[in-house]
């Protein structure tokens, strides 16, 4: 674990940036009133203290020049600090360094990566020295992969405690979503593809749901690629375009807790669509649909503050118990999901991170194997995010 003595207790790195931006706005909003110590970090201090400025957060919030391609000021940042906020991506790109200081010093860490192949590396490569220095390194703690991560494990609990048995498989289903895809988001997917052009190992690991369990390998997984229709959800269901990494997280959080999902655990992830015809023509509009991969928003682009405050989303992970009874979760956001409830959510890992330091060991987490119920009562309470059981 960091020292104790550090100057802050949280860094946000990269708050110059869109999201960046809003994770300083949300903790200044939230915590304004409180004894947490941030500091918002970032290349440039003139960009830096227009933000602070226009934010209206006081100036005993510092400003610290950090630039992820230097190492001494990376490293001068993380022993700053408890828990660096990192909205920094690409993360394949300038993401290296930081997580290698985090796990070196002791140093909490949370991000919002998408991107499987690079987690996959950092496992790897910063997995011990993260043990041995007690540094809780959680990736995917925005939109990918928090609400799925917690909706799966809030009803596994339900389905051990009712009936001392896991769910074996779950369905994953968007039941709605408003909102715009993050520039980041797209960003960080052109360069996976990228990578994985240079380096055909690669599209192994993208294509693989077991990549982030360390050898581990389960049962052959649904794969969600085609429409289909959901009898027990009375819906058609349609590809979702964030499953590919979610699951993957999904499937991590099994193994770090130890399997209690059960190691023959299946899981896929789809957007509902409707029944009947309609909802057909629905899926299989959405599965041919490639506007994302076209999409020319870049990072730092996005929504309005209006935009961000109509959005929303929905998902809800059903499965049958040992008893053969349906039992259904539910997830609810009260912002658009790439910005407006991303930026809450990272925000309130950190402070989760912060405020129980003894909640996980050292190492590389998801959110659900870190945090577990600690984390969904914070976005309950203060993030705007819904957790519920519908059914069982």
């Amino acid at each position: 674990m960091a020292d104790t003595n550090t100057k802050y207790d949280i860094v946000v790195f990269g708050a110059s940036g869109y999201t960046g931006r809003l994770v300083a706005e949300y903790l200044q909003g939230e915590y304004a009133n409180t004894s947490l110590k941030w500091a918002m970090a970032g290349r440039s201090l003139d960009k830096l203290a227009s933000v602070r400025t226009a934010l209206g957060i006081p100036d005993s919030v510092d400003l610290v020049s950090v630039d992820s391609d230097d190492a001494a000021s990376v490293g001068q940042m993380v022993s700053d600090c408890k828990v660096v906020i990192t909205t920094v991506g690409p993360y394949q790109l300038y993401g290296e360094e930081l997580i290698k200081q985090c796990a070196e010093q002791g140093t909490d860490y949370v991000d919002l990566s998408g991107e499987p192949s690079w987690m996959h590396e950092t496992i790897a490569q910063h997995s011990a020295a993260a043990k041995a220095s007690g540094a809780r390194i959680v990736h995917s703690c925005g939109f990918d992969s928090i609400p799925f991560d917690l909706g799966v494990y809030c009803l596994q609990q339900r389905a051990i405690t009712q009936t001392g048995k896991p769910i074996a498989t779950v369905k994953g289903r968007v039941r709605a979503m408003n909102g715009t895809f993050s520039g980041g988001t797209i960003a960080s997917m052109r360069a996976t593809m990228a990578s994985a052009q240079a380096n055909p190992a690669i599209i192994k690991v993208l294509t693989n749901p077991f990549a982030l369990t360390e050898g581990f390998t389960g049962p052959e997984q649904p794969t969600g690629a085609a429409p289909q229709y959901d009898e027990e959800l009375n819906s058609w269901s349609a590809p979702f375009v964030m499953a590919a990494i979610n699951t993957k997280n999904i499937h991590r959080s099994n193994f770090l807790l130890g399997h209690q999902y059960g190691e023959d655990f299946r899981y896929d992830e789809m957007l509902l669509t409707g029944d009947g015809e309609q909802g057909k023509a629905a899926a299989e509009y959405v599965a041919k649909d490639d506007s994302i991969g076209k999409s020319d928003l870049q990072p730092g682009d996005g929504p309005t503050q209006e935009e961000r405050e109509n959005g929303n989303y929905d998902a809800i992970f059903a499965g049958q118990n040992s008893e053969g009874e349906l039992m259904i979760s539910s997830v609810q956001g009260d912002r658009d999901p790439g910005y407006g409830s991303t930026s809450k959510m990272l925000a309130e890992a950190a402070i989760c991170l912060l405020e129980n330091p003894t909640l996980a060991s050292g190492g590389l987490w998801t959110p659900a194997a870190a945090m577990g119920q600690a984390l969904i009562d914070r976005l309950h309470a203060h993030a705007g995010l819904t957790f519920q059981i519908e059914k069982g």
